[in-house]
């Protein structure tokens, strides 16, 4: 798996954030000494500009880092500076969300209204932005469907992640682009479902109200203890990132109250089954 670099400059800045103030340097101190503007610094520690290699060497030798810590951060740097599939589709794409994706070794999706992008078929792909966007251009339709379809390629990789998805019953209820549309969306979940990586719960409408009932977010954690798990809850035009420890605490608690208000996995795709088969 090639590294992010979404992934790369969120532990990077981190790194470099926590080894200036380990060393008892302020911004305005380094900025002097590494005859810069302090702006330039406090940017970097709070992601709104890339670093150079060079320049994070530079930060490292005035922290006093070891060299073998010093070589480490510097790959990292590179490896940051590498650009990203998702990048391509700046214009229609959610650029650090799909970063994080690409590297995450668990992913844990809730979804109250819609199929998660994971698991949505090409129709169905086709179906929402026609039915959610009919004033889009074609040229600009076909960039999001391109975009999509990409995405979903790291669950055919050679180390997938493992992921997991609780969707409320309305899901597989809602007839996004008809009944054929729908039934060949549902028998994709089930097709899914046989992957060894791949499990789903449905909370159907029995279970009456939930907690976290009407949200949906994806909870994402990386195959390296040095990067944080990382929740995004989605929006209804933009989505926003919770990355501090509580917040993210407070979804993984969520997120049990989900699975265990869910159906068995088992279950769950026969019901999934028996969902396709009322779409005639």
């Amino acid at each position: 798996m090639q590294p992010s670099p979404t992934v790369r400059k969120r532990r990077l800045a981190s790194e470099l954030r926590r080894l200036r103030e380990a060393a008892g340097l302020t911004i305005e101190d380094v900025g002097e000494k590494l005859e810069c503007s302090p702006s330039k610094i406090s940017r970097v520690e709070t992601l709104r500009v890339g670093v150079t290699p060079r320049d994070v060497r530079d930060m490292l030798l005035l922290y006093g880092v070891p060299e073998e810590q010093r070589e480490y951060l510097v790959q990292i740097a590179r490896e940051a500076r590498i650009k990203g599939w998702w990048e391509s589709f700046g214009d229609v794409g959610r650029g650090a969300f799909l970063g994080f994706e690409a590297e995450a070794a668990i992913l844990r999706t809730y979804n109250a209204m819609l199929v998660p992008g994971l698991a949505q078929s090409e129709a169905y792909i086709r179906a929402l932005i026609a039915e959610g966007a009919p004033d889009m251009s074609p040229d600009e339709a076909e960039r999001r469907i391109t975009m999509r379809l990409t995405r979903k390629r790291i669950l055919e990789r050679e180390d997938p992640p493992r992921v997991s998805f609780v969707l409320d019953e309305s899901v597989l209820r809602r007839p996004v682009g008809g009944p054929d549309v729908m039934r060949t969306q549902l028998e994709h979940l089930v097709d899914l479902s046989a992957r060894p990586n791949v499990t789903f719960q449905v909370i159907p409408f029995a279970h009456r109200s939930y907690p976290g009932m009407g949200s949906s977010f994806v909870i994402m954690e990386f195959p390296d203890p040095a990067d944080r798990d990382v929740v995004y809850v989605e929006g209804t035009v933009d989505g926003t990132f919770q990355e501090n420890a509580d917040e993210v605490d407070y979804y993984s608690m969520l997120w049990g109250h989900l699975v265990a208000a869910g159906l068995s996995p088992k279950d769950s795709v026969a019901f999934i089954a028996d969902a396709a088969s009322q779409f005639d």
